[in-house]
């Protein structure tokens, strides 16, 4: 499951459980208008309690991230397990996104972090 909220150029997304091949269906058009409109956008991604995705999910997510790998400035990844924070590293190959991580009790340090105009 997932929740979105966007302002600006920001889209915050917090991934709950699972993200199934609906979740996708309900956020890619909105990064794709968010692209769209501000040319470079920045992603606050919040994890609770997620274990991952749905392959048909999983597979989604790669084309998006290739196809729209240049277009995003910042992404803060938050959550709570260590893997979460292993898969913040693997991504850093694939965009050229300031990409950090922080833990579920620095999501305030990150939302400020995501919002500051500079990296």
């Amino acid at each position: 499951m997932i929740d979105i909220g966007i302002e600006g150029n920001i889209i915050y997304t917090v991934a709950m459980q699972i993200l199934t091949k609906e979740d996708y269906e309900f956020l890619i058009p909105r990064l794709e208008n968010l692209v769209d409109e501000h040319k470079k956008v920045k992603w606050y991604f919040e994890m609770q309690d997620f274990k991952g995705w749905e392959i048909s999910a999983f597979w989604q997510d790669v084309k998006f991230d290739t196809k729209y790998a240049s277009d995003f400035e910042k992404i803060a990844m938050v959550g709570e397990k260590k893997w979460q924070e292993w898969m913040t590293d693997v991504m850093k190959v694939f965009t050229s996104a300031t990409i950090k991580h922080f833990d579920l009790e620095q999501k305030d340090e990150a939302l400020s972090w995501i919002k500051q105009l500079n990296s």
